[in-house]
């Protein structure tokens, strides 16, 4: 069964829009949404939970339309956004009995297992709170209700090393009995090259790839060359950086001449981001 099945999505806003988003996420599997600011993550987000009305397309979770069964979805789902600015001086605990009467299959005992985990005083405000502690504590009510869509938009942000490689542990762990599912967009991306699965790529409201993780890696290639070369390739590639060693590029895999005598390496995620983001041409 798909966890998440998007098709066409279209929302149109004054100075931006996004245009026939189409991508699908197996259930038991960590997609990794990936995209500069401003590219469409968040409407996208949006539009899936329905905090905002999509001007068309059809989006489908766990088998079932949201918009029609919305409200029943959504004790499935558990999302998390990072910092917490609502009821800053609320106690944790007062939140929380808050929060656990939405929710009919909220689990008190994994509740307080994950706030052991984090390490978490339920007795302090929320204002109290360190950035990471505000995540973690976000985290631990989407965790706690049986959710089997985990929707988490920067989970890692403003955490320490040690706290993002226990979350990360967290992610691999919920998904190994292939019941629960993770959508996570982050400006991270090493944390999405050690727990992702597939990956999907927005820019500018579109999406430009979505893919199995490793195959979207090796449909690009980094070039490198002097910079006498780089006439030969410059029509081809989709942006590179000119140093005084010479270039590095971007370019598709498919595009490649096996008679160019250039260095090539398989690109990091964040490497496909910057060239894309730069793709305007050539930049020092």
């Amino acid at each position: 069964m798909l966890a998440l099945d998007i098709r066409n999505l279209n929302k149109k806003y004054p100075n931006f829009q996004i245009k026939d988003v189409s991508f699908q996420l197996e259930q038991g599997y960590i997609m990794g949404f990936i995209g500069v600011n401003g590219a469409g993550k968040t409407t996208t987000i949006k539009s899936i939970l329905n905090m905002v009305q999509a001007d068309s397309g059809e989006i489908s979770i766990l088998g079932k339309n949201i918009a029609e069964h919305e409200t029943e979805l959504k004790q499935d789902i558990g999302c998390a956004f990072g910092d917490i600015d609502f009821y800053t001086r609320s106690r944790l605990k007062t939140l929380t009995g808050i929060t656990k009467k939405f929710y009919k299959n909220w689990s008190d005992e994994t509740y307080y297992s994950y706030l052991n985990r984090f390490k978490l005083d339920e007795n302090k405000k929320i204002a109290e709170l360190s950035t990471g502690m505000k995540v973690k504590y976000s985290l631990t009510l989407a965790l706690s209700h049986g959710a089997r869509l985990l929707i988490l938009d920067e989970p890692t942000s403003g955490l320490d090393p040690v706290s993002r490689d226990d979350l990360l542990d967290i992610f691999q762990e919920l998904i190994m009995g292939g019941e629960i599912s993770i959508l996570f967009s982050t400006h991270i991306t090493s944390d999405l090259e050690r727990c992702a699965d597939y990956i999907t790529f927005i820019e500018q409201g579109q999406i430009v790839a979505s893919s199995e993780k490793n195959e979207f890696k090796e449909s690009y290639r980094l070039l490198s060359g002097s910079e006498s070369q780089l006439n030969e390739v410059k029509g081809k590639l989709i942006s590179c950086k000119i140093n005084s060693f010479g270039f590095t590029g971007l370019i598709h895999a498919r595009d490649i001449d096996p008679a160019w005598s250039l260095n090539t390496a398989i690109p990091t995620l964040d490497d496909i981001m910057i060239y894309f983001a730069k793709k305007e041409g050539v930049y020092v």
